[in-house]
């Protein structure tokens, strides 16, 4: 189980199916929505744009915005 950090965001750099934690917090923003996700909820993101996402129609969204 994660700590409480605080309610700080956290800053993570994305991996392939996996992620580290550079500054710890107990939520990281959605690059699409600005909506907080919660570290254990996190499921989606890019490794490319090193972007989290809320769910998969923000990652939807992401990738098509950047494929115009």
């Amino acid at each position: 189980m994660l700590m409480n950090q605080g309610g700080r965001e956290a800053r993570i750099h994305y991996l392939a199916g996996t992620f580290r934690l550079l500054a710890p917090g107990d939520y990281v923003r959605c690059a699409v929505t600005g909506a907080r996700i919660p570290i254990e909820e996190l499921r989606y993101w890019s490794v490319a744009r090193q972007e989290a996402y809320a769910d998969a129609a923000a990652s939807l969204a992401a990738e098509q915005r950047t494929s115009r």
